[in-house]
This record gives structure tokens, C-alpha cells and sequence, in this order.
């Protein structure tokens, strides 16, 4: 039965000109204003509108615009104190379009730039794992952990590739990590609700996709998983309330409408469980309308 995880970048918005990268034995980068000539003035005004103008366009939505507009910027401006900024945010849009290798290339770059970029190690893991290598987005994070070791997302999504790998137990601990930094990380008390039902323990899932609910009422992905670890107890009629409530949150869920179809199966009622595969067929689900041709 399909599950799901969710993975979390290190920076959900984009990093703006100018925001310090880093704290290291507590003192933040320096961003100390340089004396400027009149020309240099206008040139540094320059890169900054280049700079936010890709912000603005990523912001948008308009990936392929930031990738070009952050793209000038390194091409112009290679020795700017945002260069580093640069091309990790270049790399965010360029995941965000779908250029896994791509995205790895410029926090790469980053790194490069500044070796204790903790969040361009974080957001090269998931592009790796994205990418189907586990191993490499392991040791991505580790670098991560090693500079910030509160760093819950780190943890996090590290337990995620380790769960990507077959080492639930591993998942499980991370994810232990991540929910000590911070109690109210509701992705991790699911995810570690998933590594659980791996591991046949269904009653520890339910407990922990109950929690995350209890923290966000509306994670449709909580209720979804919840409503598989209910059917693997056989409480179907538990199941079919959570696959109800996830598809009231996201109308568009096809696989809850397939599960929630199977679940009314197994309870007799096949007029209805045709019903929800014949939405989940409307919605793009691959496999339902065979089930409606053979049964229904």
C-alpha cells in the first residue's frame, strides 16, 4: 500500500542579497559596507537588482527567469560577498524546474564557495536522493549535522534517506532527533509513523500520525497514512473515516480514493468502493479501471 514522506529543503524561500549565511563561533559573517567610487555605487546597485529580481521571479514561480537572472549575476558579479548566495539560490530554482543535476552542480559550487554552507549541504541531499542517490544525501547531511548539530531539517531528512534505504531503525532515530529540537515538526512525526509501519509496528504508527494531526488538523498526508496503518489492523471502518478526512482536505487525492475504495470492499460495500475507483480513475490512477471493468 502506497505511503508517503515528505522531504523539507533547508530554506523554503530563497536567500535575499545581503542576509548573513552563517554563525561561527558566534560571530555572523561580516556584511560590513565597502567605501564606494560613484561608478562602483551604481555597479553595486546594479548586482543588487539583478539579485532581487531573481528572488522576485522565483517567487513568482518563474524559475527558468530567476535561473537566468541569478545566472547574469554570477557571470557579472563572480567576486560579490553574495556569490556563494548566488548560486545557491540558482540551485533552488533550478530544483524547483526540475534540474536535479543541475541544482547539485550549483550547491556544489556553493559549498565550494563557503565549505560551512550548512543549508546548500542540506538542500544538495535531497537533490542527490531525488536523484536515487541515498548514500551520497547521507553523507550530504552528516556535513550539515557536523556544522549545525540543531539542525532539525538535517536530521530529518536524513532519516528520510535512510528510511529510502532500508535502515528503518536509522529513519527512526533521526527522526527522534528532529522532533527533540522541535517538538512541533509535524513532517517528522509522520515520517517516523512510516519508518514504524516498515517495521509492522501499526499501533506506533497510528500514534505518531495522530500526533502530527493533533499539531496540523489539516495534513492530509496524516490522515492518509493513518487510514493504511488502520486497514493493516483490519480497522476498516477507522480507515475509511481517515481516507474521508484526507480527501476532504485534498479533493484531488487519488490514492485515497482507491484505499478508501478497497477498505469499503472489505466491509461489503462494493457499489460504493466502485464509486471511489471510478474517481480515482478520473483523477489519473493507473490502476483502478481494471478493478472497475473486472468488478463493478
Amino acid at each position: 500500500m502506497k505511503k508517503r514522506i515528505t522531504a523539507i529543503a533547508a530554506a523554503l524561500s530563497l536567500l535575499p542579497m545581503g542576509q548573513p549565511l552563517l554563525v561561527v563561533g558566534g560571530a555572523a559573517l561580516s556584511t560590513s559596507a565597502l567605501l564606494l567610487s560613484v561608478p562602483q555605487e551604481a555597479k553595486a546597485e546594479s548586482a543588487k537588482s539583478i539579485f532581487n529580481r531573481g528572488l522576485a521571479k522565483a517567487e513568482q514561480g518563474d524559475y527558468y527567469g530567476a535561473i537566468k537572472e541569478f545566472t547574469r549575476f554570477i557571470e557579472e558579479y563572480p567576486s560579490n560577498q553574495n556569490i556563494s548566495t548566488a548560486y545557491y539560490n540558482r540551485g533552488i530554482a533550478k530544483k524547483k524546474s526540475g534540474d536535479n543535476y543541475g541544482a547539485i552542480s550549483d550547491y556544489s559550487k556553493a559549498i565550494e564557495i563557503n565549505p560551512r554552507y550548512a543549508d546548500a549541504y542540506t538542500n544538495r541531499g535531497i537533490a542527490k536522493r531525488k536523484s536515487g542517490d541515498n548514500y551520497g544525501a547521507i553523507a550530504d547531511y552528516n556535513k550539515a549535522i557536523e556544522i549545525n548539530p540543531r539542525d532539525a531539517k538535517a536530521y530529518f531528512n536524513r532519516g528520510i534517506a535512510k528510511q529510502k534505504s532500508g535502515d528503518n531503525y536509522g529513519a527512526i532515530a533521526d527522526s527522534n532527533k528532529a522532533i527533540e529540537i522541535n517538538p512541533k515538526f509535524t513532517e517528522a512525526y509522520t515520517n517516523r509513523g512510516v519508518a514504524k509501519y516498515e517495521l509492522k509496528d501499526y499501533s506506533g504508527a497510528i500514534a505518531d500520525y495522530t500526533k502530527a494531526i493533533e499539531i496540523n488538523p489539516k495534513y492530509a498526508n496524516a490522515y492518509y497514512n493513518r487510514g493504511n496503518a488502520k486497514q493493516a489492523l483490519k480497522d476498516y471502518y477507522g480507515a475509511i473515516a481517515d481516507y474521508s478526512k484526507a480527501i476532504e482536505i485534498n479533493p484531488r487525492d487519488e490514492d485515497a480514493y482507491l484505499n478508501r475504495g478497497i477498505a469499503k470492499e472489505l466491509v461489503g460495500d462494493l457499489e460504493s468502493a466502485c464509486s471511489d475507483w471510478r474517481k480515482a480513475s478520473s483523477l489519473g490512477n493507473k490502476r483502478t479501471p481494471q478493478w472497475v471493468k473486472n468488478q463493478c
